[in-house]
């Protein structure tokens, strides 16, 4: 199977960890089909890890925790269909989950038809307790061989968090989404942290198979199972944006049943979710590479320090014609980033200029004598949508 944008949904892990059960999915699909969330694109409901009883049956199946999930995980999943929305589930590539539940390794044909048979639409495929004997690609090749066979079509979301070069290999295997990052917690240091990391992998993003570059955190506010500092609202608003400017899945982590006002705005953001979703989805890139040391289009190992890494300027061209630009300051301090028009290949010769518009505010604007030029508060962002327009 094929998909053709990133998946939107809803996990489990963030908030709830290992205190999963039924009545939290059930609720959380009645929350998204009746809040606006399902009209935005978001549809696949995803329980993560801690399902599973800690041993398999007698005929070496994966068994659903009967206190946690009394009715099957069938029953689960014909409800969260009865909605409109899509089931997911995790298992992982190794002997053992992360969790310390059974893995899917030697098991991956009986897993696959275990799942296809309960209905699930989406595979999360996590990377611990896998043989050392064993390289990633076949952990990741024998699972994808083993759901293109299972006669149900299942989303494939490979979770090797970018270890032993998955950008290298990962598109071989038949995976629909790839990590390349490590866990997600709810702070702004990790925000930046695993933003700052894609600068370097913008050329593996592809259609097929999208960068995933973790969860959301939006809205937890502190609160759940990967909860630490928690966040402002203009960090979880740079954290979206950044996510959805770069193509990453969009995956709700937080407590929807829980959600304010703020947390909802931002996750229903509905230009920037276009722009995650857009159809072309073609490559972004980094517009500010100090020019006097640009030579990533030169080697075939980019220079990691060419790229302001502290206050990113990122671009992708849309399948409309129009560009999508976000300006980061991941910085303690305000910042005044700018960009030329230059870098959009809009030089003074062709007559054309940029028409921006705010994606959060709506206010359209345009370049001053060729240069985007904005004022950003600590750790905020701006993003527009801009439109190709003549000069005059």
């Amino acid at each position: 199977m094929i998909i053709n944008t990133p998946p939107m949904g809803w996990n489990s892990w963030n908030t709830f960890g290992e205190e999963i059960n039924e009545k939290v999915v059930m609720e959380t699909a009645d929350f998204i089909a009746s809040s606006g969330l399902k009209e935005c694109g978001y549809e696949y409901v995803i329980i993560d890890d801690c399902w599973a009883l800690r041993e398999r049956n007698e005929k070496g199946e994966m068994v659903p925790d009967p206190e946690k999930f009394p009715n099957g995980m069938r029953y689960v999943a014909d409800y969260v269909h009865s909605k409109g929305l899509k089931f997911g589930m995790y298992s992982c590539g190794g002997t053992m989950t992360c969790a310390g539940y059974p893995g899917s390794y030697d098991h991956e044909f009986v897993d696959a038809k275990c799942f296809a048979e309960w209905g699930v639409d989406y595979l999360k495929y996590d990377y611990c307790y896998h043989p050392e004997t064993t390289y990633g690609h076949i952990v990741y090749k024998r699972m994808a061989l083993a759901l293109a066979n299972c006669g149900r079509d299942i989303v494939f979301a490979a979770c090797s968090w970018g270890a032993e070069n998955t950008k290298a290999w990962i598109k071989e295997t038949g995976a629909h989404t790839w990590r390349s990052t490590g866990d997600i917690n709810d702070s702004w240091a990790s925000i930046k942290d695993l933003a700052q990391s894609q600068i370097q992998k913008v050329e593996y993003n592809g259609n097929g198979c999208y960068n995933d570059m973790d969860m959301l955190i939006v809205g937890m506010n502190g609160k759940g199972n990967v909860a630490l500092t928690g966040c402002t609202e203009e960090e979880y608003k740079t954290h979206f944006a950044f996510w959805a400017l770069m193509g990453s899945p969009l995956i709700i982590g937080c407590d929807l049943r829980k959600a304010d006002e703020s947390a909802m705005k931002i996750l229903m953001n509905k230009e920037l979710i276009a722009i995650d979703q857009d159809k072309a989805y073609r490559q972004p890139w980094v517009l500010n590479c100090r020019r006097e040391e640009n030579k990533v289009r030169e080697q075939e190992t980019p220079l990691y320090d060419c790229y302001q890494l502290d206050q990113p300027a990122i671009a992708r061209f849309l399948d409309n014609g129009d560009i999508a630009v976000g300006i980061f300051n991941f910085l303690d301090r305000e910042a005044k980033p700018r960009v030329t028009l230059d870098a959009f290949g809009l030089g003074e010769c062709t007559g054309k200029t940029l028409e921006l518009t705010n994606v959060w505010t709506g206010e359209i604007e345009k370049p001053r004598n060729g240069t985007i030029e904005t004022k950003l508060a600590p750790h905020s962002c701006v993003v527009y949508r801009a439109k190709v327009v003549d000069a005059k």
